[in-house]
């Protein structure tokens, strides 16, 4: 089922902003001065990471989007506003002049990653403060809101802002990240990793012990919905009232890179669109499916889902 065109979704990612640069080489040989490849560049291409890559999946759907972030006043930040401005997604960022925007930097050598080299600092108090204020005017223009978290220091303040949310009764989606989910208490659904999940709960044995401790970690930050990522074990979504279990459908796994940022992108334009939760979620799984397929950070076209 195609979106729906009586309603048009509209979506504010905030959180960690970054650029994914890639560079393509050729390898044929190992370095004399230590045992490591030796690649010769032939091509580079750079994308939106991070939340900007959130946005860049809803706009891609058909989503009114809007990114609320912060990246430096360099060359790098230029690339990321260039990118945003030619996608139309409406871009809030906030410049901090002093600290670089975040770069990850992926060397591709024979269709296969060999290294990933980060450039990252923390944004300032000053800045952060602003971007709170900026959040609180922009709420009452979006229905959706995207807490995309890759614990870079961005969403320092998400307490309040679902506080501020939840009060406009919007619709809150976390990709969390860190030690510590009570912060995002009170958000609508939390979208954890299985690996993100078992930092939080423990580990589990069997399928039944694996939902009471989804089923009590929802109850207890009370969220409306848990979508835990389970890779090749496809998705499930744990609800007050049922569990829902969606198979993987990947035909073949290439690059899991930024799948987490598809999954939770069509999630909330699907709901966006006034989708019931569990279609929504099933159409997420089916997103995550495709983009695994692609190298590095990519989309799903909505011709992919719905074609």
């Amino acid at each position: 089922m195609p979106i729906s065109s009586t309603k048009l979704p509209r979506v504010l990612v905030v959180g960690d902003v970054m650029l994914d640069r890639y560079w393509f080489g050729d390898v044929s040989r190992i370095s004399p001065e230590a045992p490591v490849p030796v690649v010769r560049i032939e091509k580079r291409d750079e994308r939106l990471g991070g939340a900007a890559n959130v946005a860049r999946n809803a706009v891609g759907l058909g989503a009114y989007t809007g990114l609320l972030g912060v990246v430096g006043k360099d060359e790098a930040g230029d690339a990321v506003q260039a990118m945003l401005t030619e996608l139309n997604v409406n871009s809030y960022l906030n410049r901090d002049a002093s600290i670089s925007t975040i770069i990850k930097l992926r060397v591709i050598g024979r269709q296969q990653q060999l290294l990933r080299i980060d450039f990252e600092h923390p944004p300032t108090d000053t800045v952060l403060r602003d971007k709170l204020t900026q959040f609180n005017a922009l709420l009452p223009q979006y229905d959706v809101i995207i807490l995309s978290d890759y614990a870079k220091g961005s969403l320092i303040n998400v307490t309040h802002m679902i506080e501020a949310a939840r009060a406009l009764d919007k619709c809150i989606l976390v990709d969390p990240k860190g030690e510590d989910f009570s912060r995002y208490r009170g958000a609508s659904v939390l979208t954890p990793n299985k690996a993100e999940l078992k930092h939080i709960v423990g580990s589990w044995k069997t399928e039944e012990e694996l939902t009471v401790k989804a089923q009590n970690l929802r109850a207890d930050l009370r969220l409306e919905a848990l979508l835990l990522t389970r890779s090749e074990e496809g998705m499930t979504l744990y609800t007050e009232r049922e569990v829902m279990h969606f198979p993987a459908s990947a035909r073949e796994v290439f690059d899991v890179s930024g799948a987490g940022d598809t999954v939770i992108a069509t999630l909330a334009t699907m709901l966006g669109s006034g989708m019931p939760l569990g279609e929504a979620a099933s159409i997420a799984n089916r997103a995550g499916g495709i983009v695994v397929g692609k190298l590095g950070t990519a989309t799903v076209t909505k011709e992919e889902l719905f074609g």
